[in-house]
């Protein structure tokens, strides 16, 4: 997520730039997710869990490289998760209790007795 379209910033602590970034970037000079193509260096400081827990133990130094391809992963998940709940439930059917699936999921067969 860009930043220019985020509320993620005015969620930082006060001293994020001042004090708590500066610090994680001395402390992880190495990018601590080394994906491939990593450049290496931390420039960046991610959050390992996701959330507003800003404490030293959950912040990482990473590269942009690296940072870039998590987030992506992350958003993909979070998007996943709210495509999964919306879809409708399983619905019993009427006549004989047997949960039907979904219409997307049926397979041509034929379920004849």
């Amino acid at each position: 997520m860009a930043w220019n379209t985020s509320n993620r910033r005015s969620r930082l602590p006060a001293d994020w730039f001042t004090r708590i970034r500066p610090h994680i970037l001395k402390r992880d000079p190495r990018c601590k997710l080394r994906y491939p193509g990593c450049t290496g260096v931390s420039t960046q400081v991610d959050h390992i869990e996701r959330g507003d827990d800003h404490s030293y133990r959950n912040l990482q130094g990473v590269c942009a490289h690296c940072h870039a391809i998590k987030s992506a992963r992350e958003g993909r998940q979070a998007q996943l998760t709210r495509s999964q709940r919306r879809k409708r439930p399983l619905e019993r059917h009427p006549r004989d209790g047997l949960i039907a699936t979904r219409p997307d999921e049926r397979s041509n067969t034929d379920h004849s007795t």
